[in-house]
């Protein structure tokens, strides 16, 4: 019979449409009559398009009505850009040349040619930098070039770009030279022009010292300047003259993105940092403020903090579609892809508009202004934006494509932010499906939707795809993601790096574990379906909502919020595995092999467990290890009829009975020679702990006692062969026996002494079946330091976000991977439980407690920026693990 197909995997994307906005009204659509739109441009009374056809089209903005066409290059018009400190329009061109119009005369003035001239190749990108008064070029040939000059006839010296004659007059340059881009009587302005190819008052040449060879391993594709001063940004106007504060940001083919700093005194850009994008060509670019965004081939979009050097998060625009272009009004960005969409996203990284806008590749955007009466439907923006003019104007978002179309859209400025409490979700909200814009809880829901059952076979691809779905949740958050293999038959590791704001010291790297995995969900016990997260009555119910994707989303989360905030000042890194319900099968190979990979740990923190009771935070500071251990006996022959053979056979069951009964004794001891030699003795404060608790929870202080720091002994279950009726002897009998041990009994050392006396006592029973014993799994013991700095910070943390003191407890289960990756890396690990008492974990209606998982969220937050301004180190660990040993 086969299996039932798996629910659909979920999108990756974490941005969560918001339905209340619509996408904008098309105003216009203009046609470039077969010729693909590559650029675009805009001054206040034109938009220009640049064709694939060599030419420039210039459109009337107040009638929208084709011009005029500036004619001259012999290329596609690759990269348009106006300066409206000069009245100039750029351009560049896949024929090597960039040429310089006046978009008041809409004539010829210059024409540049790059160093190299043909050898540079296609030139992708243009920025006009006002205060240096200098144009940055990218080409084809991965060289970054440019020319400066300045146009203001005062007292200066004569410059050959701007105070230059027409070419065939032969006359040096001086500060009388009639410069047409000033305008004149005789400008033209009738309908349209078709005019032949124009001559240019001077043909320019960028020398071999204004070019910076192999500024990528690639072709330079965008470049933007920070802070903008493209129409559409907020950035303040003053920032702009502030020449110390100038930098400019270029993409490539090579995945990277690279900051350069612009100094007044010199033009030659500076490399300040390069960041790797790795998933695909950076084909498009803009800035806002101190942020890049970063349009790449992979259908993601790049942001990076310029001022931490950080990602701040990866937005999954149209995944495997290339982003061509990037454009912004406000703090909202507009994404355009090769499919014709184009999707506006918020300053909080929410989709809130996604459009068709053309039949084919969308290649060029730009948001300019238009007079106040040639868009309606708008109102007037209150900004300073809009009041930089006497005239008021309306923002209209212009996009080309491969469909010969330019098309208006009407856009308005996004609203002031309004500071709001977080949402809190009601029955009818959550039982709708509705979590308001938290992307903590919509990632979860999300999460929990994919049924990553590692103990089944039926769910073995669910596991990859959930293992899949996190990498590009963690990425889209900020980190730098990977998946590790296992081995065969086992699911992989997840790797992730939120990498802290660079400093020169050091910053303290923190080792995150955690598991995707789950335990099997049937339907039967639950109130809701497992693998759909559910809210009711503050409580958020589904498989993995406490054990262990609620946590982990609540550490990610904190993670990105510091990010978002410039706040992250240390390395947080995530291991996350797929096995954990199953064994941990790989876990230990795969870490060591990528040890290298994974990098020098400082601490390690562990959220996989819940508090001992409902309302009072807790901190668990230990965990027994076990030993997991399977005996058989079995006989030669086959399974008898009791009727025939019994009494004339020894039976495998009668044998399995006595070994099993010689593990305990009357006083409820385990028996194992040697067994309690190495059991650490309870400490006074240690008493003290668990009669605090017991005045908390109600539980007599013994009992508490022998549930955490007592070993003991347990035999799950007996199976036979055969027929299990009253009327068979089995020829083989099966026990599951398993061992909890606590500090300081040694794993290796119990394991074989339960070995040797099961083998023991079999062996004195002199009976002729056979005695199988094997030990199945093994996870040792975990016992923190409470006098530790790390331990104290987040206690701190638990104290200053909860308002009381946490408990500390210790639990009576395993977690493998704990005292491994401490003996690993060498350093110290923190468990901090989320959930609480009555969570449910891998029973039906599993939750977690929607205040538990924000409160968590700002917990671990308090805690990363405890650990930054402490300054904590792996000396401390080192210190630490050294006083445990």
């Amino acid at each position: 019979m086969l299996d039932p197909p798996s629910p659909t995997v979920p999108h990756p994307s974490l941005s969560r449409p918001d339905t209340a906005e619509h996408p904008p009204r098309l105003y216009h659509s203009l046609r470039q009559a077969q010729k693909s739109v590559l650029s675009l441009a805009a001054d206040p009374s034109h938009i220009y398009s640049g064709s694939q056809g060599a030419d420039i089209l210039v459109w009337d903005k107040t009638t929208l009505k084709l011009k005029t066409t500036l004619r001259g290059h012999t290329g596609s018009i690759l990269a348009l850009e106006y300066a409206p400190d000069q009245e100039w329009l750029f351009s560049a061109s896949g024929d090597s040349t960039i040429r310089v119009w006046s978009t008041r005369s809409l004539t010829l003035l210059y024409v540049l040619n790059p160093h190299g001239e043909d050898d540079a190749g296609d030139l992708f990108s243009l920025v006009w930098c006002p205060p240096l008064q200098t144009l940055y070029f990218g080409c084809q040939d991965t060289s970054l070039q440019w020319y400066t000059g300045r146009s203001t006839p005062t007292s200066r010296r004569v410059h050959k770009f701007f105070d230059s004659y027409p070419q065939y007059t032969r006359r040096p340059a001086d500060l009388n030279a009639r410069n047409p881009a000033a305008g004149s009587p005789a400008h033209g302005t009738q309908c349209l022009r078709q005019e032949p190819p124009q001559r240019p008052l001077a043909v320019l040449q960028v020398a071999p010292s204004n070019v910076i060879y192999s500024a990528h391993y690639g072709y330079v594709y965008c470049m933007a300047l920070v802070p903008s001063t493209r129409e559409g940004s907020d950035d303040l106007p003053h920032r702009v003259s502030e020449k110390h504060d100038l930098q400019l940001v270029t993409g490539s083919g090579d995945e990277a993105v690279k900051l350069w700093k612009l100094d007044p005194a010199n033009p030659v850009p500076i490399l300040l940092h390069t960041f790797e994008c790795a998933t695909g060509a950076v084909l498009s670019l803009v800035a806002r403020a101190e942020t890049v965004y970063a349009g790449c081939q992979d259908g993601h979009v790049k942001v990076w903090d310029l001022e931490t050097r950080t990602l701040v998060r990866s937005l999954i625009v149209v995944e495997n579609v290339d982003i061509l272009s990037l454009s912004m009004l406000h703090s909202d960005l507009y994404a355009c892809s090769a499919n014709g969409e184009v999707q506006r996203w918020s300053a909080t990284f929410n989709l809130t508009a996604s459009w068709k806008a053309h039949g084919g590749i969308v290649l060029s955007s730009i948001v300019t202004r238009f007079p106040s009466d040639s868009l309606s439907g708008l109102e007037l923006d209150d900004t300073s934006e809009s009041r930089v003019s006497s005239n008021a104007r309306k923002f209209a978002f212009i996009t080309g494509a491969s469909d010969d179309h330019i098309k208006v859209w009407e856009i308005e400025p996004p609203a002031p932010p309004k500071i709001s409490p977080l949402p809190i979700i009601s029955d009818s909200d959550a039982d709708a499906g509705d979590y308001g814009n938290e992307t903590m809880v919509y990632a979860l829901s999300k999460f929990v939707s994919i049924p990553s059952v590692s103990n089944s076979a039926a769910h073995r691809e669910d596991c990859r795809q959930a293992a899949i779905w996190l990498r590009k949740c963690l990425t889209q958050l900020g980190a730098e993601a990977s998946l590790l293999p296992t081995g065969d038959g086992t699911n992989p590791l997840v790797l992730a790096t939120f990498h802290g704001t660079q400093t020169k010291r050091n910053r303290p790297r923190i080792l995150f574990y955690g598991h995707y995995d789950v335990i099997a969900a049937s339907a039967r016990g639950w109130s809701s379906d497992p693998f759909s997260l559910t809210g009711r009555n503050g409580y958020l119910y589904g498989r993995g909502a406490t054990d262990n994707k609620g946590p982990i989303m609540a550490v990610a989360c904190a993670a990105a919020d510091l990010l978002s905030r410039r706040a992250l000042e240390l390395d947080l890194i995530f291991v996350i595995e797929g096995e954990e319900e199953a064994g941990s099968g790989g876990f230990k190979e795969a870490v060591r092999k990528h040890k290298d990979a994974i990098g020098p740990i400082d601490a390690i923190l562990v959220s996989n467990s819940t508090w001992i009771a409902e309302d009072t935070p807790c901190i668990t500071y230990g965990l027994r290890g076990v030993v997991h251990c399977n005996v058989e006996v079995s006989s030669d022959g086959p399974d008898r009829h009791s009727g025939v053979d019994g009494g004339a056979a020894v039976e495998p069951m009668l044998d399995m009975v006595k070994i099993l009964g010689t593990l305990i004794d009357g006083q409820h001891r385990v028996t194992i020679p040697g067994f309690y030699d190495s059991v650490r003795p309870l400490t006074p404060e240690e008493q003290q702990v668990y009669t605090v608790l017991s005045g908390v929870t109600q539980t007599p202080t013994a009992l508490l006692a022998s549930r955490w720091r007592e070993p003991s002994l347990t035999i799950h279950n007996v199976q036979v062969s055969g027929p299990r009726n009253s009327t068979v002897i089995p020829a083989s009998v099966k026990a599951h026996v398993s061992v909890r041990i606590v500090p300081d009994q040694d794993l290796e050392t119990i394991a074989r002494s339960l070995r040797e006396h099961l083998t023991a006592t079999f062996g004195r029973m002199e009976s002729p079946n056979k005695l199988n014993v094997s030990i199945d799994h093994t996870a040792d013991w975990w016992l923190g330091n409470l006098d530790d700095p790390w331990f104290h910070a987040l206690e701190d943390a638990v104290r200053d976000e909860w308002g009381v003191q946490p408990l500390r407890i210790r639990e009576g289960g395993s977690i493998p991977s704990i005292p491994y990756l401490e003996k690993e890396f060498s350093c110290h690990a923190l468990h901090l439980p989320l959930g609480q008492s009555t969570d449910q974990a891998h029973l039906p209606d599993e939750r977690i407690s929607l205040a538990n998982l924000r409160r968590g969220k700002l917990v671990v937050e308090r805690f990363l920026l405890n650990v930054a301004r402490s300054g904590l180190s792996n000396s401390a660990s080192l210190s630490a693990s050294e006083e445990r040993l």
